[in-house]
């Protein structure tokens, strides 16, 4: 599989780093702090635009130290010590629900499960599959078979030995609908044979280029992350679910609905050299000035869970006790649109775009997507970080990215043309149009209302927002009960994850709790796409599956699956007193395995 590192512009705003590097230079040298008020020079947080400005005065300031990877982002380099116990706030969660990979849905919780379960593969910080329980492998010359040597002497956290038998184990349970709500993930195995204690083969029906780095992957793939049977058999899959045994670096030793979650040291781990930590205290917050607060106190020293309140990012930059890393993320963020309300209805996509626009339904859909001023949503609700989206496909994968789209998508933006589709499908000028609802979780209020606003401003009509804890707000997303919803993916590495997990008719997200009956399909269903994705799934040329890929997400874009909003920047904050090395700054993951105290 080719792959390609992230440029940094990918995420900047180029024009904006140059108007701040500009900025920041145009000064007295004789008094470089004429223009700085008093409370911008004060502690302990200063404005970004006041710490450019010392940087430039002491000549510290380069364009590169500007950048996501650059000096502003005080890499820890110190050698970091073992022990201590780190205690970290999940962002924008009221609580955890699950940590059994058969049940997983939110990267909230992979991002946990992560540090506690293995897989036979993992993922580095260039998106790559490495080995992990997997200690080597051979590929068929058909790409049809895998053979996958085992490591030996790994145990589980209750003393269990790991051995060919767990992984047959979790594949029959994963491939179980009743028991897994990721049995797609592994539809292309056909078979899995033990081909002695450290030995598995497994049997693909077609060549899958994701199948290291989305199937076997232990966190995002879950399908095959390793579960414990000795675990299962003697918790039951409920209490599995709040303390899963693994043969990951960390065990969990507490977990409660609300309170968080306690990882403790596993001494037993197969690489002797890792974790660095002892314990790991992991606490649920789901409004942005506690997190802040708790951050910035040192209440906490790390933030993971959901993306942070955009608000705080420059804040937390100008605060010279913390790390504010930024990289491209995995992932897509969008404006969901029921196709079984009324207004916006199409009871079937399988047409062309030319006999959609024939309908006032699909109109209405594509002038709210149409009318969705990118560009300033970012500005006001990203306060400028991120990429305008257009599909699912995001920057974060490089080659099968389609940086064009946003010029070829019938989602481009255009009011005019957007006002005109709204008065076709009957609706002049917003006039009649019913007041829809927007649901969205309590930390993503203020970006539902810059949603909401924009609509409103381009055409005129009205959005009343409703806000749900998550839990609560996945459960109606998954029934199909809303008429908007602003949410998205993270931990998107793979085409995948975006196309497989999403745009298909029997993706999982996809109304999957749905009264099928009066709701035939859930949010989107197209069979040119369902077979576009499928084909992907199995092509092994690079350049063959890049093809296939940006064909069905333009696809779902021309056809409106959803109003694809923006691609976030993943950003990681956290201490200056901790060590948190390059190796474990995988994107959208929080990987806590080689992180320690500095020294």
């Amino acid at each position: 599989m080719t792959s390609k590192k992230n440029d940094p512009l990918q995420v900047a705003n180029r024009a904006m780093l140059e108007q701040e590097f500009a900025q920041a230079h145009d000064f007295d040298p004789k008094d470089p702090l004429f223009g700085l008020t008093s409370d911008e020079l004060s502690g302990p947080n200063m404005k970004r635009r006041t710490v450019l400005r010392l940087m430039a005065a002491a000549g510290t300031l380069t364009a590169a130290s500007m950048m996501p990877t650059g000096g502003l982002i005080r890499d820890a380099q110190a050698a970091g010590k073992a022990g201590g116990t780190l205690t970290c706030g999940w962002s924008g969660v009221g609580q955890i629900v699950t940590l059994d990979p058969a049940q997983i849905n939110q990267v909230v919780q992979f991002q946990i499960s992560s540090n506690v379960l293995s897989g036979l593969m993992h993922i580095n910080r260039d998106l790559v599959g490495e080995g992990d329980l997997a200690e080597s492998w051979t590929v068929s010359d058909d790409g049809r078979e895998y053979v996958f040597k085992l490591r030996e002497g790994v145990t589980f956290h209750n003393g269990d030995a790991f051995t060919a038998e767990d992984v047959l184990f979790t594949f029959n349970r994963s491939k179980d609908t009743n028991q897994s709500i990721h049995s797609r993930v592994i539809k292309n195995v056909k078979g899995i044979e033990k081909l002695n204690d450290y030995e598995v083969k497994f049997m693909l029906e077609n060549p899958q280029a994701s199948f290291l780095t989305k199937t076997l992957e232990r966190s995002s793939g879950r399908a095959m992350t390793i579960v414990s049977r000795g675990g299962l058999e003697k918790m039951g899959a409920s209490a599995y679910g709040m303390a899963p045994v693994g043969t990951g670096p960390f065990k969990v030793v507490e977990h409660q609905l609300g309170q968080g979650v306690v990882l403790e040291k596993f001494d037993n781990y197969y690489d002797p050299e890792r974790p660095k930590l002892d314990k790991v205290i992991i606490k649920p917050i789901s409004d942005a000035e506690p997190l802040a607060a708790a951050i910035e106190s040192g209440d906490i020293q790390l933030i993971g869970g959901n993306p942070i309140a955009p608000e705080l990012i420059d804040r937390f930059v100008s605060n010279p006790d913390l790390v504010v890393d930024e990289v491209a993320g995995p992932g897509f963020q969008s404006v969901w649109i029921s196709p079984w309300h009324e207004a916006m209805k199409v009871s079937d996509f399988n047409k062309p775009v030319s006999e959609l626009m024939k309908e006032s339904g699909f109109k209405v859909r594509l002038a709210l997507a149409k009318a969705m001023d990118r560009e300033r949503y970012l500005k006001i609700a990203r306060f400028g970080r991120g990429t305008a989206a257009y599909g699912t496909i995001n920057p974060a994968m490089g080659f099968y990215y389609d940086d064009k789209i946003g010029e070829t998508s019938n989602q481009s933006f255009d009011v005019k043309e957007a006002q005109k589709l709204l008065a076709e499908a009957g609706y002049p000028n917003g006039e009649g149009f019913p007041r829809l609802t927007l649901t969205t979780t309590p930390s993503g209020r203020r970006e539902a209302q810059v949603v909401a606003s924009i609509l409103k401003k381009n055409l005129n009509i009205d959005i009343q927002l409703v806000t749900q804890e998550w839990s609560v707000n996945v459960e109606h997303f998954d029934k199909m009960d809303w008429d908007l919803r602003r949410s998205g993916s993270g931990g998107d590495f793979d085409p995948d994850d975006g196309l497989v997990d999403w745009m298909q008719t029997a993706s999982k997200f996809n109304g999957r709790k749905r009264d099928k009956e009066k709701m035939p399909f859930g949010y989107f269903s197209d069979k040119e796409v369902d077979a576009l994705i499928e084909e992907q799934s199995v092509e092994a040329d690079p350049d063959k599956r890049k093809a296939l890929v940006q064909k069905a997400n333009k696809i779902t874009s021309d056809k409106v699956a959803s109003i694809f909003l923006f691609h976030p920047a993943n950003i990681l904050v956290h201490s200056t007193k901790i060590d948190f090395p390059k190796q474990s700054r995988i994107p959208g993951l929080v990987d806590l395995d080689r992180v320690s105290f500095k020294a």
